[in-house]
């Protein structure tokens, strides 16, 4: 059975990098397949059956590093690493290179304005010989790699280019008796560098923005585990823990999950209740109630309660790991014009070789002079360096992205921007795209007995969520601040996992009483047992609001009597509607896909004119759905859009 392999790969700049890495492991015995990603700086190998793969491995890394490329396997969700303050292909070597070339620029700058300047050929040499050596180092580096793995690069026509001006220049200032000749072409060789450096930034700025993504997703999962020593509910111990790295972690494991913090691991829980913010993978900013027996997925954020849960799954069968998985795969996948690029670019590099050898031969030996002839060879080999597909292509990505992003479109790929004009669908997500993605206050009523004052009512619901991080209790008190009304004070405030909030106020009309904030469920829960009738009339009360998509709870006194219903929902962002009209005119599909329940889903759809609604749907399940809608029609093509993390598969 074939096995996958994994390594990370530093030093590749461009598609002939990716191309030179996968020729050479196809070369290695046994590599049944090769898929590298420039994006994600990845390798990913199947191998055949071997006993022992990890013997296998240091064979693709030696063929790697053949290749001019440092690699190594990657480790189990391995947090990006910060790059150094300074090297030769970050933004400060770009910077300076261009500094070095500014001087020598000039004179050709200044001359049509008729100031006639040359600097001395010695200060041209000066400034012309860090860029040459130092800063652009890499390209004769990269150039050597690339020739000995049999494959001309980029970096290899940059390298023969500069170098031929820059030896051109000394001929000639020699042949000047080392005083100033009016033929030098330092500055060629100087801005070609620094141009070419200029957009290999460009580009490598852009592959780190495509894994912006991936990196956020990553950022979500802690890096240790508290797993108990203690597998019995009967008098469990929750001190007697370690704490091991999230990669050490087995399925069947307890681990211990306290208040606030990120579960690290896919499990079902076994003690313990709480409610828990699952955004990451739902986009729904409404906490989940989870009870034992509940599953729940690592990289969502533990609520009020303490859990002890069973891992299920952990390292690269969790979801969080799919998740990323997925993400990569996406990113992996060429545009047809990149496939065109790795396919030209591989003959790009000695074809223009040997024209400009070729045009050596026939103009000295028929036409000109030795000199002569070697400037327009140089030249042919200078104009060549900077080309469409080493700068004009990274450049053109970074603008056009650019513009999108300061409209608020995040693109993922390339292959994104060339097939947009083509769209016969677009799904959009709920939460954040569509909507604000805050939960608001809509409406409260005052269902009081005792005419109760309506600022009143609102002050006891803010007092009861001051200092609670729950959306519904920032809501309330964005809405009590803008109301201009001062909380009440409360004491001994307690969570109730999965119903709301209690506690005992200090002052007002209801001073040392009980009051409790309950979500519709538990209130209905509550009165069901002492007045039925009762139950019946507040659950017509909330109908109206629950029709309407929005969530609903209770103010209530001791817990027997409600004072106020408080009606939560989210808005529609300015513009919606008018979009999705144009998108209609333009004969494009409209299909909503939410993982939020089916009476809210079609609620916001119907507002805003969508035609198709999906509702309660993962990450997972809407990659499966867009595959669907691509499937219904032969010329199908669907765009996602969603603005968080959870919708970038």
């Amino acid at each position: 059975m074939s096995q996958l392999v994994t390594l990370k790969i530093d030093g590749m700049t461009c598609a002939s990098c990716v191309a030179r890495v996968e020729k050479s492991l196809l070369k290695v015995e046994g590599v049944d397949a090769a898929s590298v990603n420039l994006a994600t700086e990845k390798a990913q190998v199947r191998v055949g059956d071997l006993e022992n793969v990890d013997t296998y491995i240091p064979h693709l890394i030696k063929a790697i590093e053949k290749a001019g490329f440092e690699a190594s396997r990657l480790e189990c969700l391995k947090k990006t690493q910060k790059p150094s303050f300074f090297d030769l292909h970050g933004p400060y070597a770009v910077l300076l290179s261009i500094l070095l070339s500014l001087p020598l620029v000039l004179p050709m700058v200044l001359m049509p304005f008729g100031w006639h300047v040359m600097l001395p050929a010695s200060v041209q040499f000066l400034l012309a010989t860090p860029v040459q050596f130092i800063l652009g180092s890499r390209f004769y580096i990269a150039g050597f790699h690339g020739l000995r793995s049999g494959s001309g690069n980029m970096d290899l026509l940059v390298a023969v280019g500069t170098t031929a001006a820059y030896g051109l220049s000394i001929y000639e200032w020699y042949l000047s008796g080392w005083g100033n000749p009016h033929q030098i072409y330092f500055e060629s060789s100087a801005v070609v560098i620094s141009l070419v450096m200029l957009g290999k930034w460009l580009e490598m700025r852009a592959k780190k923005e495509t894994t912006a993504a991936i990196s956020a997703l990553q950022a979500l999962w802690p890096n240790e585990a508290k797993v108990l020593a203690q597998q019995s509910l009967e008098n469990l111990d929750y001190r007697n823990y370690q704490n091991l790295a999230i990669d050490q972690v087995i399925p069947g494991d307890w681990v211990l999950v306290l208040p606030g913090e990120r579960i690290p691991v896919d499990g079902v829980i076994l003690l313990g209740s709480s409610e828990v913010d699952e955004s990451m993978l739902t986009g729904e900013t409404q906490l989940i109630a989870k009870e034992p027996a509940a599953l729940v997925t690592g990289g969502s954020l533990n609520g009020s309660g303490r859990l002890v849960i069973q891992a299920q799954g952990v390292g690269e069968e969790s979801t969080l790991a799919k998740m990323i998985r997925m993400v990569e795969d996406a990113q992996a996948e060429k545009a047809p014009i990149q496939r065109l690029v790795d396919q030209v670019s591989s003959w790009f590099v000695p074809t223009v070789i040997v024209i400009a050898i070729l045009n050596f031969l026939v103009t000295y030996f028929f036409f000109e002079t030795f000199e002569t002839s070697l400037i327009r060879s140089v030249a042919i080999l200078v104009i060549a360096c900077p080309c469409a597909l080493g700068l004009a292509t990274p450049v053109a990505i970074m603008a056009g992205t650019g513009v999108a992003a300061k409209s608020g479109i995040l693109i993922k790929d390339a292959q994104a921007l060339e097939l947009a004009h083509r769209l016969t669908t677009i799904a959009f997500d709920k939460t954040g795209t569509l909507t604000i993605g805050h939960p608001q206050l809509m409406t409260y009523k005052n269902v009081s007995l005792d005419s109760l004052d309506d600022l009143i009512l609102l002050s006891l619901a803010m007092g009861l969520q001051v200092g609670s991080e729950h959306p519904l209790a920032k809501a309330i008190i964005d809405y009590g601040e803008q109301q201009s009304v001062t909380p009440q004070v409360f004491r001994d405030v307690a969570i109730q996992s999965g119903k709301g909030i209690q506690g005992i106020c200090e002052d007002g009309p209801y001073s040392e009483q009980s009051l409790s904030l309950l979500s519709h469920h538990a209130w209905l829960e509550i009165i069901k047992l002492s007045n039925p009738i009762l139950a019946q009339q507040y659950q017509q009360e909330a109908e109206i609001e629950l029709s309407k998509g929005h969530s609903v709870s209770w103010l209530v006194l001791n817990q027997q009597t409600a004072l106020g219903m408080f009606a939560f929902g989210d808005q529609l962002k300015p513009g919606v509607k008018e979009v999705i009209a144009r998108l209609k005119a333009m004969q494009i599909q409209t299909v909503m896909i939410s993982g939020d329940n089916r009476i809210v889903a079609e609620m916001i759809a119907k507002q805003v004119g969508i035609d198709r609604v999906f509702s309660q749907v993962l990450p997972a399940d809407k990659a499966q759905l867009i595959k669907q809608l691509k499937s219904e029609h032969v010329e199908a093509y669907v765009a996602m859009v969603g603005d968080g993390v959870n919708d970038a598969p």
